[in-house]
């Protein structure tokens, strides 16, 4: 495990009290199980999560804020540099609020997503999207040169099978600790099968990060 930290850029601290309701939040116990692979990923779960974002739909969009891009474009910029080639897989991608920002960086993107309300309310940008499990991408093996995961459930085997060679996770956790789908640079790459670094920074109240395989 290697985790370089960059100079953070405009510091903010975290609310205490979000940080220990988030440290409670069901999805906080569904991030480290699904991480760990051990089976959190189940039965009822996914239908369950997938019912819970379709419900957050209709007012997802008065979460952004203009500067709330900033962590993900902070990543793009300073993690460098990224495969210029190849497909960029966005997980997680909501509304497909980020999406334009990342189309515009990337050879070619596609967004995916577990609730078909938040497809539905994305808008209509060109950019390719679909509707999947991220534990079980419809992609064949070493499909994608970046993956994007922004407050996103981190599933593994199954992103190390997409990725290529070369290849690079762009982590992302808007509020850091205060996110209820958090997990710490550190604890992704030993996640990630086999050796995994790179860099990390802090960004306003949120926390990136840029890694690729170690040899």
């Amino acid at each position: 495990m290697s985790v370089t930290w960059l100079d953070p850029v405009d510091p903010q601290p975290v609310d205490p009290r979000a940080v220990a309701l988030a440290q409670r939040h069901p999805m906080r116990t569904v991030t480290h199980a699904a991480a760990a692979e051990v089976g959190a990923w189940s039965g009822d779960t996914p239908r369950q999560v997938q019912a819970a974002f379709d419900d957050l739909a209709g007012e997802w969009h008065t979460r952004h804020s203009p500067d709330r891009l900033d962590p993900l474009a902070d990543a793009i910029d300073r993690g460098g540099p990224l495969p210029g080639d190849g497909t960029w897989l966005e997980l997680g991608a909501g509304d497909g609020w980020a999406s334009a920002m990342l189309a515009a960086r990337a050879p070619s993107l596609l967004a995916v997503e577990l609730s078909w309300r938040m497809l539905a309310a994305s808008p209509d940008d060109g950019v390719p999207r679909l509707m999947a499990d991220a534990s079980t991408l419809p992609l064949d093996d070493h499909a994608v040169s970046v993956a994007v995961l922004m407050n996103m459930l981190l599933f593994p085997t199954e992103l190390d099978r997409v990725l290529q060679p070369g290849g690079r996770l762009v982590w992302v956790s808007s509020r850091s600790e205060a996110t209820p789908i958090h997990l710490t640079p550190e604890q992704v790459t030993m996640a990630m099968p086999g050796r995994w670094g790179g860099v990390a920074a802090r960004h306003g109240t949120a926390t990136w990060a840029v890694l690729g395989r170690l040899g």
